[in-house]
């Protein structure tokens, strides 16, 4: 790899934004300088064009073996490279077979090998009667494990009960490995949702079909199991404030518990979404437009950590709009490739400094993935992985012009604010305004 300097006059750095030279070599960031310390070797001035730590997107669903008709390593990637994302984990479902053990480990690994344009890790899946897969799985470089305490939708990816917690969350704390846990009692939607098999076309209905309470009470179970057992708790897709002044009460305690929210939480709102509209279908659902403004407060105190894709695809049929029915339609939003956008056109209309964008799009995320010593910074050491972007262009989203393998996404027809122009991993372009230079070039990124 060249050595190159990258100018700009306006770069993320450690201390802040502001004008710097970024010196790279062997794939590095070897030093960080001012503009007049910039030396005469090659470079690439990109003016006011921002400068930004490559972003980290620990919550995506590749879907890669099995089921690459609904995503693939080779479409996500390239999506991820077009949106600035520079690293992605994939979850251990959605593909076929999940990621349980070894050999689906092994076999989703062959194709990210051949495929991803950017670089990757794996979680791996904690199911009932898996216990003596952790180790393997941990051992083949696994960066932590997902569970689901409600129906995952899957078959192949049961739910799990206390009995098969406690055991495994007592092993992942010996070895200092995050569980990520998908927060729903099913308990609780079973009772709200009753024994009503009808279609599903009001989207009041389907919100009061996974109530607010369904997240508060799982998320409190996580508490009193985190509390037992040490072990590091991660919550995906929080949707609901209401859980946060337990978590805040563990937090204090000490407990070592870690919350994320996603784009779709922080842009629609319940009232904004029409009846029979399931391209906003997920799960837990996106809730009130108040619920929304306490997201953000949330995550501007530091009560939210970060902010993750959880990009589900699907086929178009399975969403199905033509019925419009929210009880049959898949539940997921496709949304890789406007993570930065997306936050940023929100974050924008409330006054956010743009600084804080890395912390929750890329320090963060890096530092729940135990990666943070090499991905999600600015910074002498650090891979060169950056992204070169406009926070003040805007542009209307056509899904068919997007890099996903499909283009059903609910930010259809939304302007957004903020355009990634260039993508460098590891010191090399891999998107450039529209071009993917170079061939697949991501790196399998494991535990340790």
């Amino acid at each position: 790899m060249r050595d190159l300097v990258i100018i700009s006059r306006r770069v993320l750095t450690e201390d802040g934004l502001r004008p710097a030279a970024i010196h790279l070599a062997e794939g590095k960031i070897q030093a960080i300088s001012d503009l007049e310390a910039a030396g005469e070797g090659r470079r690439l001035d990109v003016g006011e064009a921002m400068v930004f730590p490559g972003l980290v997107d620990t919550h995506v669903h590749v879907n890669e073996p099995g089921n690459t008709v609904w995503e693939g390593f080779e479409t996500a990637t390239r999506a991820a490279a077009a949106g600035g994302v520079t690293t992605l984990v994939d979850m251990p479902l959605n593909s076929l077979p999940v990621t349980t053990n070894p050999s689906a480990l092994e076999a989703k690994q062959r194709r990210a090998a051949r495929l991803a344009r950017v670089d990757y890790g794996f979680w791996g899946g904690l199911v009932p009667g898996n216990l003596d897969q952790l180790q393997p799985l941990l051992a083949g470089g696994v960066l932590g494990f997902k569970a689901f305490l409600v129906d995952s939708g899957l078959a192949e990816f049961p739910l799990v009960t206390d009995a098969d917690l406690r055991p495994a969350m007592h092993w992942l704390a010996e070895h200092d490995v995050p569980l990520l846990v998908h927060a729903e009692d099913p308990t609780v939607i079973a009772g709200a949702a009753g024994a009503d098999s009808s279609p599903m076309h009001r989207y009041g209905d389907y919100l009061a079909s996974r109530p607010d309470q369904a997240e508060v009470v799982a998320i409190e179970r996580m508490i009193r199991l985190c509390r037992e057992t040490g072990c590091a708790v991660h919550v995906v897709h929080l949707a609901t404030v209401e859980a946060l002044p337990a978590l805040a009460r563990a937090r204090a305690e000490g407990l070592p518990i870690t919350v994320e929210s996603c784009p779709h939480y922080l842009t629609f709102a319940a009232e904004e979404i029409a009846n029979g509209a399931t391209l906003f279908k997920c799960a837990p659902p996106i809730r009130s437009r108040d619920n929304r403004e306490e997201l953000w407060r949330a995550l501007r105190q530091g009560e939210i950590d970060l902010v993750a894709s959880d990009h589900s695809p699907c086929p178009p049929p399975l969403k199905r709009q033509e019925e419009g029915d929210f009880r049959a339609a898949w539940g997921g939003i496709a949304s890789l490739q406007l993570n930065l956008p997306a936050v940023w056109t929100e974050a924008s209309k409330r006054g956010v400094a743009i600084a804080e964008l890395g912390h929750w799009l890329c320090a963060e995320p890096a530092r729940l993935a135990g990666l943070q010593r090499r991905k999600g910074r600015i910074a002498p050491g650090y891979d060169a992985d950056l992204v070169i972007w406009d926070p003040d262009a805007t542009w209307v989203v056509e899904g068919a012009a997007l890099e996903h393998r499909h283009p059903t996404t609910a930010y259809e027809g939304r302007t957004l604010r903020g355009r990634v122009t260039q993508t460098l991993l590891r010191g090399e372009i891999i998107f450039d305004r529209g071009s993917f230079p170079g061939a697949a070039s991501g790196r399998w990124l494991r535990r340790g």
